[in-house]
């Protein structure tokens, strides 16, 4: 399991992983935070690499270390 807490995550990258985590899709993440679809992949391009993740089964694992510290919220709730 991915440890979240040794990835330096910015304010931003938080808000998109909770997101994405929620089952929110880029599209929809972006409607939410004001940003374009393209940002939000750039934000999970960086968090990918910072977490050393280079395949897609690894991704999940991410997702899931994010899951299991936040709480589930529905994509239109507004981040804090």
């Amino acid at each position: 399991m991915i440890n979240i807490e040794d990835i330096k995550i910015t304010p931003r990258d938080e808000q998109v992983l909770k997101l994405l985590v929620q089952g929110c899709s880029n599209k929809e993440i972006a409607s939410v935070l004001n940003i374009s679809p393209r940002t939000v992949k750039q934000h999970l391009r960086t968090l990918f690499l910072r977490a050393g993740i280079r395949e897609g089964r690894k991704r999940v694992k991410l997702a899931t270390a994010v899951f299991v510290k936040e709480q589930t919220q529905s994509c239109n709730h507004v981040i804090s």
